[in-house]
């Protein structure tokens, strides 16, 4: 017997992990995607024989994934397989300098040691910070929802304990002296939009997450996850509505009713979940709503985070020596961010992220050859208001020179298919914001309480999942706030639970 209806906008990780929960619980879930393929900013690109994921790649907690199958006595691995990746990531600096960071201690040690003998002791004291901030601020507050303020209070005492005013980089610079190790445990919080220089210390918990759980590569590409979620999704009895945006979310007085899509269609609903960009949700799907220019106001006032340009590019040659996950960073660190963040300036300098999925699971190229994507931060569009549809292959061949002359010999030569993504695509492909590739910067002072609640304060059942809400974005916080969501759209009942050891939290684990 079903308990009520619920429309669930956008097919990301979180709108899907969501539409799985309700659906689990007996609430008869619509999951409404307006492209053609599942997955939001996990989309996946095909071309010439290569598989491109198109966002995130990085998974760091499959027990948050797990869970969602567990709801209803099923199994993550009967839908998709996890690939352990190894090393989580190599660190390769503009010196030459090469830093693996691994699970593997010894070698960790190993290679701390031989760069700065002191700082194996206070990497061993930051490790130790980080389990603790991942126990308050991921196991204890990541799954939460902090619709008041006494909520925010009841977590304030740890938040204040653990420094979360401070950070991230000036918690790793208290406990580690050489530059380059400052970088390698501080660039995390730039994989969910944040500047280690500005983002709260709690994101120091990634650290620690990582270290729990590893690091995994679905077989067949992030995209072949979000298949298997899909699949859940209808095996439990969803509807999922695919290719035609919704253009509405339609109200009756102050209740939401249902919505409308761009072909025409309409439903009715108990209850509406958007995992659709926030000012997008509220600024152009609340358009006939009062409520709607208000809160865009609201939000549109908040800091965004930035964008990125990526270059999905495959190559006739393999290349056995580069790692899954590679960092290359380039001569400035914290100026280069200042100019990203708050400058607004495309640098001739680049950071880059590396993806390299074809290390872990050559079938995601032809046989004999290897998929790349690129991945450099740069200003959103309302910092940097330069011509992207101009820029674009310039910058593109900047960086494929760059990746030719550091690390991938004959890139050009063996080049075989190339494309791009800008901030102009994020903000015309995804709606997102300015073309914020993160949403929401995660500051202090736009984290929990202060970031956009997963239930409006002024439409009752209307909620909201994603990278904009609490906790934020990557996939553990996406998946996170898919749980916080559900637990108030099941039992109506909002806010942050009081648990038996004193903490902020309920049930498990489940956000970042």
């Amino acid at each position: 017997m079903t308990k009520g209806t619920a429309a669930v906008i956008g097919s990301g990780f979180g709108g899907l992990a969501l539409a799985i929960r309700l659906q689990s619980a007996g609430i008869q879930t619509t999951l409404i995607e307006g492209r053609e393929k599942p997955g939001g900013r996990a989309y996946v690109w095909e071309d010439k024989g290569f598989k491109f994921d198109a966002g995130p790649t990085v998974i760091t907690d499959p027990s948050c994934l797990e869970e969602l199958f567990e709801l209803s006595g099923r199994k993550l691995s009967d839908y998709v397989e996890l690939l352990p990746v190894t090393p989580f990531y190599r660190l390769i600096w503009s010196d030459g300098t090469v830093f693996d960071y691994s699970n593997d201690d010894a070698s960790l040690f190993a290679q701390i040691e031989a760069k700065s003998p002191d700082d194996v002791a206070g990497y061993k004291r930051f490790l130790a910070y980080s389990e603790n901030v991942f126990r308050e601020g991921y196991r204890k507050l990541g799954h939460v929802a902090f619709l008041d303020f006494k909520s925010m209070l009841k977590a304030a005492p740890a938040m204040v304990r653990y420094e979360a005013y401070r950070s991230v980089y000036s918690i790793v610079a208290r406990y580690i002296k050489d530059p380059q190790l400052r970088e390698a445990f501080s660039f995390h919080s730039l994989l969910v939009g944040g500047n280690p220089f500005k983002t709260s210390a709690l994101y120091a918990l990634i650290h620690a997450l990582e270290k729990k759980w590893g690091v995994w590569f679905p077989r067949g590409g992030t995209h072949a996850l979000i298949r298997g979620m899909v699949k859940l999704f209808e095996d439990l009895g969803g509807t999922f509505k695919i290719g035609s945006p919704v253009t509405s979310i339609d109200t009756e007085g102050n209740r939401v009713a249902g919505v409308t899509t761009a072909d025409g269609w309409s439903g009715k609903f108990d209850m509406v979940a958007s995992n659709a960009d926030i000012v997008h949700t509220y600024r152009d799907l609340l358009a006939e709503h009062p409520r709607g220019a208000i809160a865009t106001q609201a939000v549109t006032a908040k800091s965004f985070s930035p964008s990125l340009f990526v270059v999905y590019f495959g190559l006739n040659k393999t290349y056995p020596d580069i790692k899954h996950h590679t960092i290359l960073f380039g001569p400035r660190y914290r100026e280069l961010l200042k100019d990203i963040y708050d400058h607004g300036v495309v640098a001739d300098d680049f950071s880059i992220y590396l993806h390299h999925p074809t290390a872990t699971d050559p079938a995601m190229a032809p046989e004999g050859c290897s998929g790349f994507y690129a991945l450099s931060p740069v200003p959103h569009l309302g910092k940097f208001k330069g011509d992207w549809e101009t820029l674009a292959p310039i910058y593109a061949d900047r960086i494929l020179d760059y990746l030719e002359a550091r690390l991938i010999p004959g890139l050009r030569e063996n080049l075989v298919t190339m494309r791009t993504f800008s901030p102009q695509d994020f903000s015309n492909e995804l709606n997102a914001h300015m073309g914020s590739a993160f949403s929401l910067e995660p500051v202090l002072w736009q984290s929990a309480y202060f970031r956009t609640h997963n239930r409006d304060d002024a439409l009752p059942n209307l909620y909201f999942v994603g990278a904009g809400t609490h906790p934020g974005a990557g996939i553990p916080g996406v998946v996170g706030s898919a749980k916080a969501t559900a637990l108030l759209m099941l039992d109506g009942e909002g806010g942050a639970v009081v648990d038996h050891s004193g903490g902020i939290g309920h049930n498990s684990a489940s956000a970042a």
